[in-house]
């Protein structure tokens, strides 16, 4: 008996079915972030705003205002966050200059030192810095009599947790130039003053206005610094856990939350209108900049280089050392009795491990949601269309919402009585849910941008050859974006390994992540095994990138030899 062969499937019906899964894709991610965004944030301010017998009414605010400590929080916490950016984003240009403008030896080493900071969770310059300057410090003489303890100590240590991430930012700032300027200046004789303010500055002030509004944001929503380091030092972060956490009042908590949110949107809003003023920095005829030997130049940034790269590095230390010895200061014999402790007997080893796994599973679950989204977006259907520019709306949002506003949100939703995703609460799945939306956005530009680095012309022949887009998609999309998406991967694995912001509200004794249990070790007064454990979390999280970056070299290698031409 012959079996006839299936007639062909019509061309017009594969791509229509292939836009209809597209569209259905995309309608699935806006309804996620919908959930695990819009609704926690909706929830927060009905629950800000609610009587609790269904009006609505400013009374919380006005209680709020009213309670003494308040106008106080508020001026704490923003003169020490335009303080913080005031310190952070010269030193960060001044570093990112060095590197990309000078001709220093060694200067990948002095970038990766720069960077540093990104691998351990943000109150390791805390831990540190009350060792080198507490009452028992070091250096206890430099502070006088005030001490490292409140806004000192909360301005060096967020100096130091938000280096990097300037550092980021001008770094791509400053690695694209027009040599032809200048050549032009030098023929004109300016003056080397003269240069940097009329070339380098110019070309490099959106990227310096994105990394002030990031440092701001980032000082303001910052928790476990002034939480470890701070004192009786009032400020809206440590506020926030005080009210839900301590006090178990969660309507006060969400009040707090939306004024800590407002200075936070603000700096979003003034540096997403910076960024639509943003104009190419390179022509098509544009020559790229390749700095010359200067001794006049190189010497004295290097010494700066080195200088802060020294600071950063006896911060890490003084954290590692204190984890080795075995009674600060009196005893300094070196012990692994902090490991021990911090491991077994305070049961972080079980942190520890409920860390891995929740890394694991936000880099697992984070990376091809953001960059299928993105595909999505970017690649598929009608981009002014409403589900389109909705979706491009939601990726945006979680930028602007600091980790604490987001917990005290979900705490909110998916705590609420008769909510069918009450059982997601407390579990390791709404973890590793919070992680990804709290760093959605910058995984989202990423891929974003790698993808419009495609000319669309491949699609438009991939459709003309009737080849399905999912094998476009899977032979020349995946690999071309392979970075990108090595890098979404590396960035929410080191994330979500250090957050404590994000998860703090959100834990089970059984899912308590290895950055709260650190917190909670500070708070009982054990500082030795607290470095221990941040130190653990630093080796963990820069093994990480060891593996990653072979993994990623092996991985290019296969997939882009065309990137080297041919021999």
């Amino acid at each position: 008996m012959s079996v006839l062969p299936a007639a062909p499937v019509p061309a017009r019906w594969r791509a229509d079915s292939s836009d209809a899964l597209a569209a259905g894709l995309l309608l699935l991610a806006a309804a996620a972030l919908c959930v695990f965004l819009l609704l926690p944030l909706g929830t927060l301010l009905a629950h800000s705003l609610g009587t609790g017998q269904g009006g609505w009414s400013l009374q919380l605010f006005r209680d709020f205002a009213a309670e003494p400590g308040t106008g106080l929080a508020i001026w704490n916490t923003l003169w020490v966050a335009m303080l913080v950016t005031a310190i952070t984003v010269p030193l960060a240009f001044g570093y990112a200059y060095a590197i990309q403008r000078a001709c220093l030896p060694f200067n990948g080493l002095w970038r990766l030192l720069g960077l540093a900071p990104l691998l351990g969770p943000s109150l390791v310059g805390a831990i540190a810095f009350i060792q080198w300057f507490g009452n028992q410090g070091v250096l206890r003489s430099w502070m006088g009599e005030s001490g490292v303890y409140g806004a000192p100590g909360i301005v060096m240590a967020t100096v130091f947790a938000a280096f990097p991430h300037a550092l980021m930012i001008l770094i791509v700032a400053l690695a694209i130039s027009d040599a032809r300027l200048y050549e032009a200046a030098q023929a004109l004789r300016a003056s080397r003053w003269r240069r940097f303010t009329t070339v380098t500055l110019p070309a490099a002030k959106y990227g310096l206005v994105s990394a002030a509004m990031v440092v701001f944001a980032y000082s303001v929503s910052e928790f476990g610094i002034p939480k470890v380091i701070g004192g009786n030092f009032k400020v809206l972060a440590v506020e926030i856990y005080v009210q839900a956490v301590g006090l178990h009042r969660f309507g006060r908590g969400a009040v707090v939350a939306l004024v800590l949110l407002l200075p936070v949107l603000l700096s979003f809003v003034v540096d997403q209108r910076v960024q639509r003023r943003q104009q190419a920095v390179l022509s098509a005829r544009a020559v790229p900049y390749q700095p010359r030997p200067d001794r006049a130049r190189d010497l004295p940034l290097l010494v700066f280089v080195v200088l802060v790269a020294a600071a950063m590095l006896a911060v890490i230390g003084m954290a590692a050392y204190t984890s080795f010895i075995s009674f600060w200061p009196y005893n300094l014999q070196p012990t692994l009795r902090h490991y021990t402790y911090g491991l077994a007997d305070a049961g972080v080893l079980d942190a520890y491990f409920n860390s891995l796994r929740l890394a694991a599973w936000t880099t697992v679950v984070g990376t091809p949601a953001t960059f299928v989204t993105a595909y999505l977006l970017d690649k598929t259907g009608r981009r002014g269309s409403t589900l389109h520019r909705g979706v491009q709306a939601m990726a945006a949002l979680p930028m602007g919402v600091p980790g604490l506003v987001l917990g005290i949100g979900y705490i909110l939703f998916f705590n609420q009585p008769g909510n069918p995703l009450g059982g997601l609460y407390k579990t390791l799945a709404l973890l590793v849910i919070v992680n990804v939306v709290h760093y959605y956005t910058a995984c989202h530009l990423t891929a974003l941008t790698a993808l419009k680095s495609l000319d669309r012309e491949f699609e438009a022949v991939s459709a003309s050859l009737k080849v399905p887009r999912w094998v476009t998609l899977y032979r020349v999309t995946l690999p071309v974006c392979l970075p990108a998406i090595l890098e979404i991967s590396r960035y929410l694995f080191i994330n979500a390994m250090t957050t404590v912001s994000a998860v703090v509200f959100l834990y089970a004794p059984e899912t308590l992540p290895a950055s709260v249990a650190i917190v909670n070790l500070d708070e009982a007064g054990e500082l030795g095994p607290a470095a221990a454990m941040a130190t653990l979390v630093m080796a963990t999280t820069a093994l990480f990138g060891l593996l990653h970056a072979l993994l990623g070299r092996w991985l290019l290698g296969r997939q882009q030899a065309w990137r080297r031409g041919r021999g």
